[in-house]
């Protein structure tokens, strides 16, 4: 089960061996990007004096197991697929293990929840510490049952040999045993697994559906204020005059003015945003020349200088030997991450230490930013990341924790600060604009020789080059985040951050020679690559899809995309129909290769996710703007999928035991716009190049292929 605990006593780390009383204690240490060992990530590692182990686990007397992680669950299911973990090495039932997760007062430190890491990085260290736990079952219960470790085994929660059988709980009672994993011990082959491959329910099922499971903007607490912050109405702009006279003579409203922070609190919600409304404020906004229509040109102008890599062959040589070259752009609008829970924080003082509720991905980043902006120490501050209403990369900037934090000190009551729509749309971190420019070619034997990539603001990932191409090389123009004062806003991690328009360009871009070429897209794709795992996901999705060939565009409306990301293979075929330039999915196959699953129940459904994610950033949505200001402020005007839109979804996994568990949180995100824009073209041959592909595009597209973006 998840283990609940926003009231739970204040424990330091320091004093952990206090608190966890009698017991079996296993500190590990999970070796990753995650984790940023220290030295290695300046400013992302852990503070000085921390300990190098960042996850334990304890076995108490009661038998139960409890893993203790800096991870967070919001919504993914990594709870469960880590309970899984540790069960599997300790030969328990999955129902035995409790999660504690991302409590900055009882969890290790940990850099944060992202890049489908949970598992595949830090689950590998769990397991580890579990088997390691379970040969010091092994020895204890040899002592108790004065049998060799040879002869004995752990099983169903028990150490049993020779016809004798002890307890976990009743080894671990009256012990203090604290250790550090020493030794690896053998782990469960896939032949062993036992609890790792089966499917499971999620642990925090239950509690979703009937509501218990309790988010930040759930709780109460005595005294509680909320706060409605004055907010400016553009990024830059400065306040110039304030008249607060009428929002004060709302009864039961208290006013707090302090430097950048202006903001009406109450007893309720409503009153609060009342009064927050009859603030009269004059803003000076700055003048910035660009818009949703011009962004593109505007960030191509300013683009830094290109970070080449993948270099192969010689692309003159590449040119020579291509009998036709293709060359296009590609394109991709601002989007929003746009979450069932709006970003909260709950904020309270007791003493001299403060607690704060926060809806985080990142709750050890965000402890020490709120205690210096308080000017406290940051183990007087602890962050409790209750459950996550969705986050997508999207609940790492955390201003409302610090407005949340501010206000608590100043009255001295609890604080909540939750976004309202608006406020969630304004101060997003949007997944940046973005452009590829791609420039291949294909030789007399129809092989792709020439493949020259530009991107810009989206980084690499998923670009990597797994088609057999010898002349090749990919330019780089900045990451997702941008340079400093480069997007009129914040941008950053997106859901697999710049993988979607890196697959959804190389894939149209292959999709392109093929159709040049009178080559059916499957036989394309398998002629120039030679990747077996990227052959077997292309060929297993062909197969369950019942895919026949013919070259586009054949007027069926059947496209494909493949792609790798946090090491899974992903290969998908979409099915369209298009009427007025509107595009209606009507199927989607997904295969997706991943190493072992560790339940495969939760990999299709993030699959599912991923997919239904994938529709909104390839047809509907997307943010306008003038400059600093948001135009888009509501799901009126940001389209995310509803539910007439979904297709229906044949997601499944394609085994591979020999490779360890990789990512499954975003891998099916990625191909969902190429897939489409494949499929869109083989219905009309209509090339779409602008994502999202709304019906105004696709039409303008049609009547003017040459111009079309």
């Amino acid at each position: 089960m998840m283990k609940e605990n926003p009231y739970a006593p204040r424990y330091s780390r320091r004093d952990f061996a206090k608190f966890v009383g009698s017991g079996i204690v296993v500190f590990f240490t999970a070796q990753g990007h995650a984790q940023a060992p220290k030295g290695k990530m300046p400013g992302f590692g852990p503070p000085a004096g921390e300990s190098d182990w960042n996850a334990y686990l304890r076995i108490g007397e009661d038998g139960r197991v409890t893993v203790f992680s800096g991870k967070v669950e919001m919504g993914q299911a990594n709870t469960t697929a880590l309970a899984q973990m540790a069960a599997e090495e300790l030969a328990v039932s999955v129902d035995s293990i409790d999660m504690v997760m991302g409590d900055t007062a009882l969890c290790p430190w940990d850099m944060g929840t992202f890049g489908s890491m949970s598992v595949r990085v830090y689950g590998a260290a769990l397991r580890s510490a579990a088997a390691e736990a379970r040969e010091i079952l092994l020895e204890l219960g040899s002592e108790r049952l004065s049998l060799p470790v040879t002869g004995l085994k752990a099983e169903n929660g028990e150490v049993a040999g020779s016809g004798k059988r002890v307890a976990y709980g009743e080894l671990a009672r009256g012990q203090k045993i604290a250790r550090k994993a020493a030794r690896k011990p053998a782990l469960h082959t896939p032949a062993e697994f036992r609890v790792i491959g089966q499917p499971v329910e999620r642990l925090d099922g239950r509690a979703k559906v009937t509501g218990a499971a309790k988010y930040t903007g759930d709780l109460r607490f005595p005294g509680m204020l909320y706060a409605a912050v004055l907010r400016p109405p553009a990024h830059g702009a400065t306040l110039k005059t304030i008249d607060t006279s009428e929002a004060e003579k709302v009864p039961g409203v208290r006013l707090v003015r302090e430097e950048g922070l202006v903001a009406l609190l109450a007893e309720d919600p409503e009153t609060a945003r009342l009064a927050r409304s009859k603030v009269k404020a004059e803003y000076d906004v700055p003048s910035v020349d660009v818009d949703h229509n011009s962004i593109f040109t505007y960030l191509l102008e300013k683009a830094p200088k290109p970070q080449p890599q993948e270099r192969r062959g010689d692309l003159a040589e590449g040119e020579k030997a291509a009998v036709q070259i293709f060359e296009h752009a590609y394109y991709n609008g601002y989007g929003a991450h746009a979450p069932m829970e709006p970003h909260t924080a709950l904020a309270r003082m007791e003493g001299d230490t403060l607690t704060v509720w926060l809806s985080t991905q990142t709750p050890f980043m965000a402890q020490p930013q709120i205690a210096s902006q308080l000017k406290m120490a940051p183990e007087k501050v602890r962050v409790i990341p209750p459950h996550l209403g969705g986050a997508f990369g999207g609940k790492s900037i955390t201003n409302e924790a610090h407005e949340a934090a501010r206000l608590a000190v100043v009255t001295g009551r609890p604080v909540m600060v939750a976004f309202d729509r608006r406020e969630e749309f304004f101060y997003d971190a949007f997944r940046p604009a973005a452009i590829v420019k791609i420039r291949s070619g294909v030789d007399s034997a129809g092989k792709i020789c020439l493949w020259d990539y530009e991107v810009y603001y989206a980084g690499n990932r998923s670009a990597e080059q797994f088609y057999d191409v010898p002349h090749n090389l990919m330019r780089v123009y900045g990451g997702w985040m941008g340079m400093p004062g480069t997007h009129p806003f914040n941008t950053g991690t997106w859901r697999a951050p710049g993988a979607n328009i890196n697959v959804f360009a190389r894939e149209s871009q292959v999709d392109i020679m093929a159709a040049h070429l009178r080559a059916d897209p499957l036989e394309f794709r398998l002629q120039n690559t030679s990747d077996a795992r990227m052959r077997r996901v292309l060929e297993e999705a062909a197969k369950r899809f019942g895919y026949s060939p013919a070259p586009a565009p054949s007027r069926r409306g059947i496209g494909m995309a493949c792609g790798i990301d946090a090491g899974s293979y992903v290969a998908e075929i979409a099915e369209v129909a298009v009427d007025g330039g509107r595009i209606a999915v009507r199927r989607v196959t997904a295969a997706q290769e991943m190493g072992v699953s560790v339940n495969p129940k939760g990999s299709v459904m993030q699959m599912e996710g991923c997919i239904t994610m994938g529709l909104g950033y390839t047809l509907t949505e997307d943010i306008e703007f003038e400059g600093g200001k948001i135009l888009t402020t509501n799901f009126h005007q940001y389209r995310i999928p509803r539910f007439s839109m979904l297709p229906k979804i044949d997601a499944f996994l394609v085994k591979n035991d020999a490779l360890d568990p990789q990512g499954g949180g975003e891998p099916a995100v990625v191909p969902v716009g190429g897939a489409i824009a494949n499929a869109l073209f083989d219905a009309t041959g209509v090339r779409a190049f602008h994502m999202p592909m709304t019906p105004q595009r696709v039409r303008a597209a049609a009547e003017n292929p040459k111009t079309a973006k």
